[in-house]
């Protein structure tokens, strides 16, 4: 088993041992997804560019915790929808790849 296969095998037992498994449907999963980036923009918001890149050690613990409950969530759906994250994420970047920058947006 890869490393994200067993941490999604974890966070199923979690589900389970918690009896949270029937709260967790995919549609809950995205909706608790987006709160969860929510609440990592929150730690952004106000900030200057300078203070994004010098955060205090308390700002970087806070902005971690936020970023693995994205992550989280994201293994749930896709261990709900039975995606292979390792093969989704080298599809996508392969896509990326293949596109012809030009400025913010990339055009095919």
């Amino acid at each position: 088993m890869g490393e994200i296969a067993d941490i999604q095998k974890a966070l199923e037992e979690f589900a389970i041992e918690k009896n949270w498994k029937k709260y967790h449907t995919i549609r809950n999963l995205v909706l608790a997804l987006g709160s969860e980036v929510g609440e990592l923009q929150a730690e952004f918001r106000w900030l200057t560019e300078e203070e994004t890149i010098n955060l205090s050690s308390d700002k970087l613990s806070s902005i971690k915790d936020e970023i693995a409950d994205v992550a989280i969530f994201l293994f749930r759906i896709s261990d709900l929808l039975r995606i292979d994250l390792n093969s989704a994420i080298r599809e996508k970047i392969a896509i990326n790849e293949s596109r012809i920058q030009d400025g913010p947006n990339f055009k095919k």
